[in-house]
């Protein structure tokens, strides 16, 4: 996982064992990178705070919001601490207003390479990942997101790398590349085994079928399967996966159920995808394919965007944030 050097982890109070937290300082050490620990302290309306004042004297002369930035520092301080007289490169950031609004506007203003972020509760990523915080980030955030599932204290054993293929579009096929690179990249560091999977869709041969013989379609099938066989080969050639222990599976049907289902048999611990958007605004929705495992899966996920993405805040969203 070398190329994050840029790394943001929001260090959310739910996290008691700080699983996060640890992982993403791993990774900011190994890569000798910087590393930014964030929270965010959600914007408190006017009336809140005048309730609050009147029963608390301390807020006499510090706003309710003000106490809890004071708070939220304080608790982060504390946990970089151990880092900073380690020598590790490492800030902390707190924000203020909108979480995922004030998350990407980070991420823009100072360029981050990846977030980490934990599953909103504990429950897995099935029934509590999809709070608006996360997909939010998997919507418009520019850089890889990876949200990781709470009980993950150890290795990944097993990391899933889905692939797509799109023979006229350039930019899927980079963003094919860059899956697989940074699922061997984690394979590696984590001395686990990759599954590389590739699921294609005969669908469309249903509506053309009664018009050919069986062997005909049986033909036609095997002959799309192969050359489906042939650019998963080609595209693996541009990435070498020679020092990693890995299989290779390609499997006819719908990806947004294969992906899950293969997950589940092998006890996958982190699936790296691909989020490309569906509409014509830059970045408004995942890519249908995507947005439907995402719902399906109980394992951690990171997600990835093409290169040419775009994020669909506007330029006025993207002032200086209000960081203390």
């Amino acid at each position: 996982m070398q190329r994050f050097n840029n790394i943001l982890v929001i260090a959310d109070i739910a996290d008691s064992q700080n699983v996060v937290f640890a992982r993403a300082a791993h990774l900011a050490v190994r890569n000798r990178g910087m590393l930014t620990v964030a929270s965010v302290v959600e914007s408190l309306h006017d009336a809140v705070t005048r309730v609050a004042a009147r029963h608390s004297a301390v807020l006499c002369d510090l706003t309710l919001e003000g106490l809890m930035v004071h708070e939220e520092r304080n608790r982060l301080e504390s946990l970089v601490a151990p880092l900073r007289d380690a020598g590790v490169r490492v800030q902390v950031r707190i924000l203020t207003g909108t979480r995922s609004l004030e998350i990407i506007r980070e991420v823009l203003q100072n360029h981050h390479d990846l977030v980490m972020m934990m599953a909103d509760g504990d429950s897995g990523l099935t029934c509590a990942l999809f709070g608006s915080t996360p997909i939010d980030l998997m919507r418009k955030c520019p850089c890889p997101v990876w949200i990781i599932k709470p009980v993950h204290t150890k290795l990944y054993a097993r990391t899933l790398a889905a692939v797509d293929r799109r023979p006229s579009d350039p930019h899927r096929h980079a963003l094919n590349i860059k899956i697989l690179e940074l699922a061997a990249s984690l394979t590696r560091a984590e001395q686990g085994e990759l599954y590389v999977l590739h699921v294609w869709n005969a669908s469309r041969m249903s509506s053309i079928g009664n018009r050919f013989s069986h062997s005909d379609r049986e033909r036609m099938l095997s002959d799309i399967q192969h050359e489906h066989m042939a650019w998963l080969d080609e595209l693996l050639e541009e990435c070498s996966l020679d020092t990693v222990r890995h299989q290779i599976q390609l499997l006819e049907g719908v990806s947004s159920e294969l992906i899950p289902a293969m997950a589940k048999k092998n006890r996958v611990d982190v699936i790296v995808m691909g989020t490309v958007c569906r509409s014509g605004v830059a970045g408004f929705f995942l890519g249908n394919t995507a947005e439907k495992v995402l719902r399906r899966v109980d394992c951690s996920v990171m997600t990835v965007k093409p290169d040419s993405f775009v994020t669909s805040m506007k330029l006025d969203e993207c002032a200086p944030p209000q960081a203390a």
